[in-house]
């Protein structure tokens, strides 16, 4: 392995060691899994991801010495023992026990492994040597984890996780290095409708990193976008040059923490790795075309835009109001974003001056005055959805004592917007 020295620590970056795809493909569409240490405890992580596993329409191996069955199902002493090709095992074992599972499986032929259990670097130097031996052994296996929630396919019903939901089918992928954020993120998905193409945490990264992922997802067709919540970068060459590449086509959103010294110390106590230069990340984030949220609330709106609406083809927002104030705020905020107000044709304007009284304002944002009707509304959507300048419209109702603010208006407006004509453009009513 080749090493890149940069005086800042983050750039000091190694080469990847073998190519990881042929595991990769195996990782995010497996026909067969093996769970070691399956089991039917109660309150254990063997029984949760047994039962999640039901789920899964490929065979599941349960694997466990001291079993016959589980839940009906034929265990395995070993991995040895299956005769049948394993595509993905996932280790739900004690942290002293994975370095031999690792290596039978590595014998076996398994080409990824997920690695649930915890108790690694992040506990010090006992758990250090802990995966020093498991690289060793490991073969040209990949490896996911270890200390992670472990991952979900939905749409092929996979949940290889101890969480207690699988997420719905969507076009989102959700990366992260939090287990616990994974749930909270699970759990505001559910409620609010948004699916995921891949929903996946990596743990400690002892192997397998954001570079690889990043890349893999790049070239699914299932994924139109991903989302990240980052402690640390690990191989910063491996991520930028995936980010780099990816990002032309599927935007990449992450939170990235570890801005302040105390937040950094306590990123290093999860995942036993140290979160690196601020500044040198923020600007590598600029360089390669990622953007970097500030919150989890914002993280949370993101995945959600992403979500429900197809990604515009450029920055140009149309803004349609019934009050100058709140259009207004929605400027400044699109311009200092990047964004810009789209030139409305010439077209447009003239099907505004016939829509709209005399004594309306002719500039950008158009203001449809404060007793704009849903039907009001509806045609303005129309012109501005029509017009070949703009990538995206935003629709802001302020409630006004003649304005018809219910669900009539919404009904309207979702009526008339039909993204399949036009594919590129995104739709939004505040």
């Amino acid at each position: 392995m080749s090493t890149v020295s940069h005086p800042n620590s983050l750039l000091s970056i190694a080469t990847p060691k073998r190519a990881a795809r042929p595991a990769l493909d195996a990782l995010f569409g497996p026909q067969s899994v093996a769970l070691i240490g399956a089991t039917e405890a109660h309150g254990s992580v063997g029984r949760a991801v047994m039962e999640n596993l039901r789920a899964f329409a490929g065979p599941v191996y349960p694997v466990n010495p001291h079993r016959e069955s589980v839940f009906g199902v034929k265990a395995f002493p070993s991995i040895a023992a299956l005769t049948e090709h394993v595509d993905l095992a996932v280790i739900a074992t004690p942290g002293t026990t994975v370095p031999e599972i690792v290596g039978e499986c590595a014998l076996a032929g398994v080409p990824v492994a997920v690695i649930l259990s915890a108790g690694f670097k992040e506990c010090g130097v006992s758990g250090a040597a802990l995966e020093r031996e498991i690289l060793a052994r490991r073969g040209d296996m990949r490896i996911v984890g270890p200390n992670c929630l472990g991952l979900m396919i939905p749409e092929l019903g996979l949940n290889a996780t101890f969480a207690t939901t699988l997420a719905r089918p969507g076009n989102v992928a959700f990366l992260s290095q939090s287990g616990a954020l994974c749930t909270a993120i699970l759990d505001w998905s559910l409620r609010e409708n948004v699916g995921f193409s891949a929903f996946v945490s990596i743990g400690s990264m002892l192997d397998l990193g954001w570079g690889n992922l990043i890349d893999r997802l790049g070239d699914d067709p299932q994924t139109k976008s991903i989302v990240c919540y980052i402690e640390s970068v690990g191989d910063a060459r491996a991520f930028l040059s995936a980010a780099r590449e990816v990002a032309l086509t599927k935007p990449i959103i992450v939170i990235k923490v570890g801005r302040t010294e105390q937040a950094a110390r306590a990123a290093a106590s999860h995942t036993g790795s140290l979160t690196g230069s601020d500044e040198v990340l923020d600007a590598a984030f600029r360089r390669v075309g990622v953007l970097r949220v500030e919150t989890i609330a914002e993280l949370f709106d993101m995945a959600e835009v992403l979500g429900k609406q197809p990604r515009p083809r450029g920055p140009r927002l149309a803004i349609i109001t019934n009050a100058g104030g709140p259009a207004a705020l929605a400027t400044d905020m699109l311009v200092r974003s990047g964004g810009e107000i789209a030139p409305l044709s010439d077209d447009s304007f003239r099907a505004f001056d016939a829509l709209l009284p005399p004594h309306r304002s002719r500039n950008d944002p158009v203001d449809l005055l404060g007793d704009a009707d849903a039907e009001r509304y509806a045609r303005a959507v129309e012109i501005v959805a029509q017009d070949p300048n703009t990538d995206g419209v935003l629709a802001i109702l302020t409630p006004q004592a003649m304005t018809d603010s219910g669900g009539r208006l919404a009904c309207t407006f979702l009526m008339t917007v039909n993204p399949d004509s036009t594919p590129h453009k995104t739709y939004m009513l505040l």
